[in-house]
């Protein structure tokens, strides 16, 4: 079956498919341009984007802001998602089956937008898209093809807020990605 954005967004509202619906404030939906040739794609929501129902906000938002904007992106020319739609409790990492009863989502989301690069944020994300034995230390900034995209990792925001010194690290990933994508014009 093909879905549109409305109804992924619909059939996201409604999930029951693992216990984190029951502990939710809202899912959270990618959001972005729907044309977007770069696709971002995180673990899963944490507390604030669970109140507001909106990726990438608070603290990790902001830093993802300036970095995108130390590079020349922008968050409204791209698409932002999680693996999960629901927030897991104490921010602990997915579990497999939170993963896997929330993949069918991500993969609608991709189907639709057809991105031509796609970045997982942190090692989580890496493992599920990239490859499960991903190292996000060693790996980050590498590149993946599969299906007309180019795959890579960076570390997630949350990382840098820890460990400010992975700054520069990640601008150079995104960087990176931004010749990527102009190659790929």
């Amino acid at each position: 079956m093909q879905y549109t954005w409305d109804e992924i967004e619909q059939h996201v509202a409604a999930c029951t498919r693992c216990p984190l619906s029951r502990t939710r404030h809202l899912p959270v939906m990618g959001r972005g341009d729907h044309q977007a040739d770069i696709m971002l794609i995180a673990e899963a929501p944490g507390g604030q984007e669970d109140e507001q129902g909106v990726p990438f906000v608070g603290k990790s938002g902001e830093l993802l802001d300036r970095l995108l904007q130390d590079c020349g992106l922008y968050r409204k020319e791209l698409y932002i998602t999680n693996i999960l739609k629901c927030h897991p409790p104490g921010n602990r990492d997915p579990q497999a089956e939170e993963k896997e009863a929330c993949f069918p989502w991500l993969k609608y989301e991709t189907f639709l937008l057809k991105p031509k690069i796609i970045v997982c944020l942190g090692r989580v994300a890496a493992q599920r898209i990239i490859s499960a034995d991903f190292k996000i230390t060693r790996q980050h900034g590498t590149w993946t093809y599969r299906k007309n995209c180019a795959l890579t990792a960076t570390y997630h925001p949350s990382a840098i807020l820890r460990d400010p010194s992975k700054y520069e690290e990640v601008k150079q990933d995104f960087e990176e990605i931004v010749r990527k994508r102009a190659k790929l014009d």
